[in-house]
C-alpha cells in the first residue's frame, strides 16, 4: 500500500467538499503550541474527509450506504451521503447523545438509535448492509476511511506544520492511522486515550487488538472496543507513543480552550491537550508540539433550536 499516494489522491477527491481548517498558534498552556481546529470542519469533525473519500471512490449502489457511528462518522457519512445525493441509514448507540442524534437527523439520514454502545450499533449496521446491498462505510478500519483522514496532516503539512510531535486522541485508531501513513515516521506521533477507553493502548500491550472495557466522559466518540487493524499494523511499524489521560483531565482541557480561546469542544477533542496540560505527556525543552483538535459536537449543544 502506497499510503502517500492514497491520501493525496484523497485529498484531490475531496477538494471543494470539505473545509481547509484553520491553525492556531497558542502560548497560554506553558509552551507555544500548533492546533489544527478540526472542529470546524462540516458536521463538528474530521470524519467528514474519509466519509467523501469514500463516496467519491466508491460505485455507490442504489440501496445506499449504511454506517454505524458513535456519532460523529455517521453525521459525516449522512453529511456526504446527503450532498452527494445517496440514500443512507445510520446507526448509533444512545451514548451518541442528543447533540449528535439532531444532527444526523437534520441531514434526512434514515437513523436508528440502539441501546449499549459502538460495536451493538456496528452489529445492526452490518446486518443492515446484508440484507439490503447497501454499501457499509465503517469508522475507521477501512482503507478508503484513513486515506481521508490522512488529508488533515497532508494539509496541516501544507500549512506549514513545524512541530517535532503531534499528538493525536484515538478511538477506533482512523485518524491517527491516517496521520502515521502520511507522515511514515517524519514526526513523532502520540497517542492519546481516556483512561476509560483505550483499545491502541491495549492492543500495544497485548501485541494485537483485544476487546476493552469503554466508559467516560469521551466514550461517544473514542469509544471503539477494539482498536482497527489498519491502526494497529501502522502503529506497530511506525513506532507511536501512547498515553492516557483521565475524564478529569480532558474536562480541564476542554475548559482551557473555552476560557483561553473561546474554542467549544467535545471531550474527545480536548482529549490530546489534556495529555500535555496533566503531565501524561511531558514535552523536552525545545520540543515543538502540535495538537489535533478533532471534534465540537459537544453536549448538549450550547445553541439548540
Amino acid at each position: 500500500m502506497d499510503w502517500q499516494d492514497s491520501i493525496t489522491a484523497a485529498a484531490e477527491r475531496i477538494a471543494g467538499h470539505v473545509v481547509e481548517t484553520p491553525v492556531l498558534r497558542s502560548t497560554v498552556f506553558g509552551r507555544p503550541i500548533d492546533l489544527k481546529l478540526e472542529q470546524m470542519q462540516h458536521t463538528g469533525s474530521f470524519k467528514t474527509r474519509g466519509a467523501f473519500n469514500t463516496l467519491l471512490a466508491s460505485d455507490v449502489p442504489v440501496s445506499g450506504v449504511v454506517a454505524a457511528s458513535g456519532g460523529n462518522h455517521g453525521a459525516a457519512v449522512a453529511y456526504a451521503a446527503q450532498k452527494l445525493g445517496h440514500r443512507a441509514r445510520i446507526f448509533v448507540p444512545e451514548i451518541a447523545g442528543a447533540s449528535k442524534i439532531g444532527l444526523i437527523e437534520r441531514t434526512g439520514a434514515e437513523l436508528t438509535v440502539v441501546p449499549g454502545e459502538y460495536a451493538n450499533a456496528l452489529e445492526l449496521a452490518e446486518r443492515e448492509a446484508a440484507e439490503s446491498g447497501a454499501m457499509q462505510i465503517h469508522a475507521y478500519d477501512a482503507q478508503p476511511t484513513v486515506a481521508g483522514q490522512g488529508t488533515v496532516l497532508r494539509e496541516w503539512d501544507r500549512q506549514g506544520l513545524e512541530a517535532d510531535t503531534v499528538l493525536i486522541a484515538v478511538g477506533g485508531g482512523g485518524l491517527i492511522a491516517g496521520a502515521l501513513a502520511w507522515l511514515g515516521g517524519r514526526r513523532k506521533v502520540v497517542a492519546v486515550e481516556p483512561m476509560t477507553s483505550c483499545a491502541l493502548h491495549a492492543a500495544l500491550e497485548a501485541d494485537g487488538p483485544v476487546d476493552v472495557a469503554v466508559s467516560g466522559v469521551a466514550a461517544n466518540a473514542l469509544g471503539a472496543r477494539q482498536i482497527g487493524s489498519i491502526c494497529f499494523d501502522l502503529a506497530k511499524a511506525v513506532g507511536v507513543e501512547s498515553v492516557l489521560v483521565s475524564d478529569g483531565a480532558i474536562v480541564e482541557a476542554q475548559t482551557a480552550l473555552w476560557q483561553a480561546h473561546r474554542l467549544l469542544v467535545e471531550p474527545a477533542g480536548a482529549a490530546a491537550l489534556a495529555a500535555m496540560m496533566s503531565g501524561a505527556y511531558a514535552p523536552a525543552p525545545g520540543e515543538r508540539v502540535a495538537i489535533l483538535v478533532c471534534g465540537g459536537n459537544i453536549a448538549p449543544d450550547p445553541i439548540s433550536s
